[in-house]
This record gives structure tokens, C-alpha cells and sequence, in this order.
């Protein structure tokens, strides 16, 4: 009978629960709450999300950019908690889908500070202005948290993953 990884490990899933939704929940936050506010001389003042940012790009007619924003900083993030939840709770039934499941998450990890690197730059990019300054509001700081605790995740389920595939090779 296959079991998950949830149910192999009753007493890690409480963890990996809570550290997925508090991820969900961060990733969320930060999508949606302020980031930064611009100033460009004394008077113009504007404060903008990653999500309003994303869809300023589309607004401006800079698609590949919106593209870019949207799919390493929106998409991808969410996706990986996705993917994590289900590569915790799907059913593994021999160690070669176990292997699977494991080597997809370790390449669909490489992409993962794509996001935090895109945010970054944006944040470059924009603090260069000569006339221009910037103020950070804690939605960069909860998707920075989100972004970090996605990782611990990730390398969480993935040791465990080793370990019990290590235990059914030599079984």
C-alpha cells in the first residue's frame, strides 16, 4: 500500500503544514502589500506593490517585462508551494516515483531566488535614480520571508525524501 510522506512522518507533517501555510500566507502579503514608496523630487509620490508593479508594466506596454515579473516573482513562487504541498501529501508507491518527485523539485529549485533576484534588481533599478528616493514598506520584507521559508521547505521535505528512499533501497 503506498503512503505519502505526510503520513510516513506524522509528527514532521504538523511542521511542514505549518510552514507552508504560514508561507502561503507571507507569499501573499508580500505579493499584495506595499513595497516601496518612490519620490521623484519633493512632490510626486508613488507606492506600489509587486502586484500593482507587475500590472503597471502591462499598462506601459512593457510586456516583456510584465512577462518576466510575472512569472518569476508571482507564478513560479506560488507554483512551488503547490508543487511542495503535493509532493508532501501525493503517494509514492516505490522508491523510483519517490526519485521522481525528488529530482524535478531539486531542478524546479534552481529557479527559485529568480523571484527574489527580479525584486532585487527592481529595487536597483529604481534607487539609481538621481532625483529619486526610496522608502521599503514590509511587503518586501513578508515576500523575502515567504521566499525563505519556501526554501526551508524545500530542503525539509527533500531530506526526508532522501531518508526514506534510502531506507526502501535497503529494505
Amino acid at each position: 500500500m503506498p503512503l505519502t510522506l505526510a503520513s510516513r512522518h506524522p509528527k514532521k507533517d504538523i511542521l511542514i503544514k505549518i510552514l507552508l501555510v504560514l508561507s502561503t500566507i507571507l507569499l501573499l502579503i508580500g505579493i499584495f502589500a506595499p513595497m516601496m514608496t518612490l519620490s521623484k523630487f519633493v512632490w510626486i509620490e508613488s507606492r506600489f506593490s509587486l502586484f500593482a508593479g507587475t500590472l503597471q508594466l502591462y499598462t506601459d506596454g512593457q510586456y516583456l517585462l510584465f512577462i518576466i515579473l510575472l512569472v518569476f516573482s508571482i507564478l513560479l513562487p506560488v507554483a512551488k508551494l503547490i508543487l511542495l504541498f503535493r509532493f508532501w501529501h501525493s503517494e509514492s508507491s516505490n522508491s523510483q516515483q519517490l526519485e521522481h518527485f525528488m529530482n524535478w523539485l531539486s531542478h524546479y529549485g534552481k529557479w527559485s531566488m529568480l523571484d527574489v533576484f527580479v525584486v532585487a534588481l527592481l529595487l536597483v533599478i529604481v534607487k539609481l535614480g538621481v532625483l529619486a528616493t526610496v522608502e521599503v514598506h514590509y511587503g518586501i520584507y513578508m515576500y523575502a520571508a515567504a521566499g525563505l521559508l519556501i526554501m526551508l521547505c524545500t530542503t525539509i521535505i527533500n531530506n526526508i525524501a532522501k531518508q526514506d528512499l534510502a531506507q526502501d533501497t535497503q529494505a
